[in-house]
């Protein structure tokens, strides 16, 4: 008889079964989460060294964007003096010009001839004067034409009028201003 065991070892057999359960499952939602908080974690690390990243990038954007604006600026200032300095160099290439002009319109201008008044517009000049004779206008048109100074003269109104004892042609041209010379020199090689 003393082989014989009264306990109730079910019941003793399914409580040990269920505080293992229950140990298990304790040990489980706890390593559940120590996970959930190591990834929340891990997350909220990558989430700031990305913010930083960002960061740093808009700073670098925002200098480069600065130094962007500040290129603009020193080229349209660069564009400004450019166009300057031509100007500058066109009046110097320009400013004997006009003395060539007068000095070769002394000299095309034949006997008989006087002018009244000269006016440039452009490259276009308007010359009006008198003239002995309709003839000598003729010849100061050549002269012009032949000249490297002036070119394609286009004579606009003669007008044959008395003045005083003699008869004379009051004539207005027109004359395009140009130097044939340093065109010519500036095409050869």
């Amino acid at each position: 008889m003393t082989r014989l065991n009264l306990l109730p070892w079910r019941q003793l057999r399914r409580r040990e079964q269920d505080r293992q359960l229950l140990s298990i499952g304790i040990g489980a939602a706890i390593l559940m989460l120590l996970i959930l908080f190591y990834v929340y974690l891990n997350v909220n690390s990558r989430i700031d060294q990305q913010n930083k990243r960002n960061q740093y990038l808009t700073a670098q954007i925002n200098k480069l964007d600065a130094q962007i604006r500040a290129i603009r600026q020193l080229k349209k200032e660069r564009q400004a003096l450019i166009a300057r300095m031509h100007v500058i160099q066109q009046l110097q290439a320009d400013r004997t010009q006009i003395v060539h002009v007068f000095d070769s319109l002394a000299r095309r201008l034949p006997q008989g001839i006087y002018l009244t008044s000269l006016i440039q517009s452009g490259t276009k000049i308007t010359i009006s004067g008198v003239a002995q004779s309709n003839a000598r206008v003729s010849a100061f048109m050549r002269n012009l034409d032949a000249s490297n100074w002036f070119a394609k003269p286009d004579l606009d109104v003669i007008n044959v009028t008395a003045q005083g004892h003699a008869r004379v042609s009051k004539f207005t041209l027109h004359v395009i201003e140009t130097n044939k010379a340093a065109k010519k020199e500036g095409s050869k090689p």
